[in-house]
């Protein structure tokens, strides 16, 4: 970490030229921030987080070569005194998950004054979240949704299941799939078990709802 009344050390990491030199010219209006360097993907930041030795990288989540999420899981690992804040203009339930999963400090939206990102910055620095109200509300929501239930379907007994809800009779799969009737039955069997279900109707609807095939 910088020695104390230093400025702090930044990284830029953005996919877009112009956003970095957008970045790069709000950090230099801070005496506290010194830019060390900036990448274009996720894989240069990597490269260049054990050289320049930032104390804070500000990353873009949407790349190309390396997605900031998978970034930030790598940078972290190797590097765990590095704080990352996620700047991104996407507030996806998942991508919010992701990348704070992944080891970022911060989930910030690119429409957030200047000040409160130089906020954000610095409360990174010394060890505090910052979340955009945006960002908060996907953690919450996505908190409060149902897990999807894992069934524990075999792959054949999906490719059977697959076939049930194209209409397909025991017959036709077995044609289908190149096995007997008496096989495709016991397949049956399995999934209307494992699905808690009384009949091929109800496993289909359920196959349906939940998209137990996506």
């Amino acid at each position: 970490m910088t020695p104390t009344n230093a400025p702090i050390r930044v990284m830029i990491v953005d996919d877009h030229a112009v956003v970095r030199s957008g970045l790069c010219a709000f950090l230099n209006t801070y005496d506290d921030f010194n830019l060390v360097g900036e990448a274009e993907n996720g894989m240069e930041a990597l490269k260049l987080a054990g050289q320049l030795n930032p104390d804070v990288i500000v990353m873009d989540l949407l790349m190309p070569e390396m997605d900031g999420p998978t970034a930030i899981h790598l940078i972290r690992q190797q590097f765990p005194e590095i704080q990352i804040v996620a700047l991104t203009s996407f507030r996806d339930d998942q991508l919010v998950q992701g990348a704070l999963e992944a080891g970022a400090i911060s989930y910030i939206l690119k429409n957030v004054h200047a000040d409160e990102l130089a906020k954000a910055i610095r409360a990174a620095y010394h060890g505090r979240s910052t979340l955009s109200p945006e960002a908060a509300e996907a953690l919450i929501h996505a908190a409060t949704q149902p897990q999807p239930v894992d069934y524990d379907l075999t792959e054949r007994e999906r490719d059977v299941l697959d076939l049930m809800v194209k209409g397909m009779s025991n017959s036709e799969i077995a044609l289908q799939l190149v096995v007997s009737v008496s096989t495709v039955k016991f397949h049956v069997s399995n999934i209307l078990s494992k699905l808690n279900v009384g009949s091929r109707t109800e496993a289909v609807a359920l196959a349906l709802q939940q998209h137990l095939l996506e």
